[in-house]
């Protein structure tokens, strides 16, 4: 079922093409290594970010967009320290027919891991079921992805809403051909089905006038047997699409005719019908909670430089979020994971049950535990999204900020740098030339650049540890629990507004 928002584009308050930064003194707060470069105006509520670039007669322009609980917004970066503001489809524009008026608590939710077609200029946004005060536990409430033309950056059109029964995060497959979006818990009438939460569907986008979607669901069973939440995808270079959620990793090749280990023949994998390559769990006494949120697979040009040195093959290592909230010292669960693939290339994560379980071998695990932490009894210490440039992570961490590991030693990351202001929910870095993007859904888009104290940290292998949380800071993660809450049909995971 398909519906159009009610609305197409809306001019943005701020005059188009006017720098949008706030320039001042860095935040109160710990910060080591990392020079503040500024604040986007008007982006509190920031959930994700991509990039486009655009290429054409006159000079090149490279464009940020940014979506959030306010909808989504495009800039210019051309400068990438003085994004100006270009366009902005608000909330109002994603409503559909039913949703309410006005909204008491979520209005545009939530759209995390935005992907975009860099060859359409597409931007995808999956609608959570949260979305305009829904939840995940009602049948009643609409889940999908809307897809915005963004040819023209400074005009902004909701083309398409693919209603599904999924929708917290979409990702491009196969080039945007397809779509594979999936999540979150599942609602009442489909627990009896799938007990553990929404896994993923596909979505055949090649054309928009006529999009597609496939009844039959992908990535089941994902839970030693059981279907739960598929949360995320991401797609490696060779196109391997690799699922996080509960139960561990997976991944499937979408195209080109390869050894089905569970089939036990060669044929043809497409978006609708892929094939499983490699994954599984990860070990909990590593990861307690069994979920995780989002990975990522070092390989070719983006590998991490000198792995082999301490004995990794090229594409053996894979690193994940685990997201859970069980500690208030950021302490045993709510981990960075390296593991090894080694052992899973024959469909062993996909035969794995109660019985005979099968788990990844751990490399590594990082978190703030030891480093610093928090006193108050409050959900707010666990990892979330990261991005990897090369042998360095950035990664946020909801009130403990966003924290900058070497992993050139994978069984051994060490903290180089740190951004951790006192009244941060970090929710995923992006690195974009020399500068790194925050999207803070308190503060809004930091713009962050790492010295040349983190370089030299990095060069001696010198790890360097934040303070304890200020009291400011404390106070901040107290009054977040008023703000904030994890999603009472999950509880570990999905800090939501309430």
């Amino acid at each position: 079922m398909k519906r159009i928002g009610v609305g197409l584009m809306l001019a943005s308050a701020f005059a188009l093409g006017a720098p949008v930064v706030t320039a001042a003194e860095a935040p109160p707060g710990a910060i080591d290594n990392v020079d503040y470069l500024g604040t986007v105006d008007d982006t509190d509520g920031a959930v994700a970010i991509n990039f486009l670039e655009y290429k054409g007669r006159g000079k090149p322009r490279d464009v940020m967009m940014v979506s959030g609980t306010f909808g989504l917004k495009s800039y210019d970066v051309s400068d990438p320290t003085v994004p100006m503001l270009l366009d902005e489809l608000d909330e109002n524009v994603f409503k559909l027919p039913g949703d309410p008026e006005t909204t008491n608590v979520r209005a545009f939710w939530q759209n995390e891991d935005m992907d975009v077609d860099p060859k359409r200029k597409l931007v995808m946004m999956a609608r959570d079921p949260r979305a305009y005060d829904g939840s995940t536990s009602s049948p009643d409430a609409v889940a999908g992805v809307y897809i915005v033309d963004a040819a023209d950056p400074t005009a902004l059109e909701l083309k398409v809403f693919e209603e599904l029964p999924v929708g917290h995060t979409s990702t491009c497959i196969n080039e945007c051909d397809f779509l594979w979006t999936g999540g979150p818990a599942s609602n009442t009438e489909q627990a009896a089905i799938w007990p553990g939460g929404r896994p993923i569907f596909a979505t055949d986008i090649r054309d928009l006038d006529n999009v597609t979607t496939s009844p039959v669901a992908i990535d089941t069973e994902r839970f030693d047997g059981v279907t739960a939440y598929a949360h995320d995808v991401q797609v490696d270079e060779r196109g391997i699409a690799w699922v996080s959620g509960r139960g561990g990793v997976r991944g499937y090749h979408t195209s080109g005719k390869h050894w089905d280990p569970l089939q036990e023949r060669r044929r043809r994998a497409t978006a609708f019908d892929p094939i499983p390559f490699a994954g599984g769990g990860i070990s909990e006494s590593a990861a307690p909670s069994s979920f995780l949120h989002n990975s990522d697979r070092p390989l070719g040009r983006n590998s991490i430089p000198g792995a082999a040195r301490y004995g990794f093959k090229p594409g053996e290592l894979i690193l994940a979020t685990e997201e859970a909230f069980g500690s208030n010292t950021c302490d045993g669960v709510g981990v960075f994971a390296i593991a090894s693939l080694e052992g899973s290339y024959d469909g062993e994560g996909w035969r794995s049950t109660p019985e005979d379980p099968f788990r990844l071998e751990t490399v590594s695990t990082w978190s703030p535990a030891g480093e610093e932490g928090t006193d108050i009894a409050a959900p707010f210490c666990s990892a979330h999204y990261f991005e990897r440039q090369k042998e360095i992570v950035a990664y946020s961490w909801y009130a403990q900020g966003t924290r900058f590991l070497d992993i050139s030693d994978p069984r051994n990351p060490i903290q180089i740098a740190y951004y951790r202001p006192d009244d941060a929910v970090s929710y995923a870095p992006y690195f974009y030339e020399d500068v790194v993007y925050v999207a803070d859904i308190s503060r809004g888009i930091d713009i962050l650049r790492l010295d040349k104290d983190a370089k030299k940290a990095q060069k001696q292998r010198k790890p360097v540890k934040a303070p304890k949380l200020s009291q400011a800071a404390k106070q901040n993660v107290a009054a977040l629990s008023n703000r904030f809450a994890a999603d009472s049909t999950t509880s570990f995971i999905c800090i939501i507004p309430t």
